[in-house]
């Protein structure tokens, strides 16, 4: 009995570890007031996609993202309603999975074309083909979000963080940081949370 409930043991430890939010890839990055590169990356549509797609923007949420994270799936509902809320106002969600799909073959991008048109996603979804975009940003997990508010100089980095409080539960959450950060950011006054700690997978390379 007690080698049985060992198995169970090591087998529940191997699945949590392959969703890990503890371990962190050093990278380095973006911070905030930093202006943030664009990039030409393919999307689930099969077009290429960049921020200069977008001359009529106010700002960007780019938001690394995959399929695989449980996470990240927990998020998607409330990324769609983020795009759906800002886009209109100038601020589009661009989605990025940064993840290797040959470590994870769940982010593949074929796959990624299989969640994107399940979920009806109103927002680019984008494979970062070699994993060049990410390390740029300082993305260390699924999701995490980077608010970019743009200017004549370029695109200002203003948010760095998570969607808000509580990953497990929509309907408990308490402080949402990227819609008081963007509404703080469309109005010309100062975003109080800059920065918070992104709750979600390692970012797999």
């Amino acid at each position: 009995m007690k080698k049985t409930m060992n198995f169970a043991l090591v087998g529940l430890l191997l699945v949590v570890s392959a969703f890990t939010v503890n371990d962190t890839i050093e990278v380095d990055g973006y911070a905030i007031g930093d202006f943030a590169s664009d990039f030409n990356l393919m999307s689930t549509t099969g077009n290429m996609v960049s921020m200069a797609d977008y001359p009529n923007a106010k700002g960007f949420l780019i938001v690394f993202t995959c399929n695989s994270c449980p996470y990240a799936v927990a998020y998607e509902d409330r990324i769609i309603a983020l795009d759906r809320k800002y886009k209109g106002l100038g601020v589009p969600v661009i989605a990025i999975n940064p993840n290797n799909p040959d470590v994870q073959p769940s982010d593949s991008y074929e796959k990624m074309k299989v969640r994107a048109k399940e979920k009806g996603f109103t927002f680019p979804y984008l494979l970062d083909d070699g994993q060049k975009v990410f390390p740029k940003y300082g993305a260390t997990r699924t999701p995490h979000v980077f608010l970019l508010n743009k200017t004549k100089e370029g695109n200002k980095v203003v948010y760095i963080g998570a969607v808000d409080d509580n990953s497990s539960d929509a309907s408990a959450v308490e402080t949402t940081f990227v819609e008081d950060a963007v509404d703080a950011m469309l109005a010309g006054t100062p975003i109080e949370i800059k920065t918070t700690r992104a709750i979600g997978c390692t970012i797999k390379v």
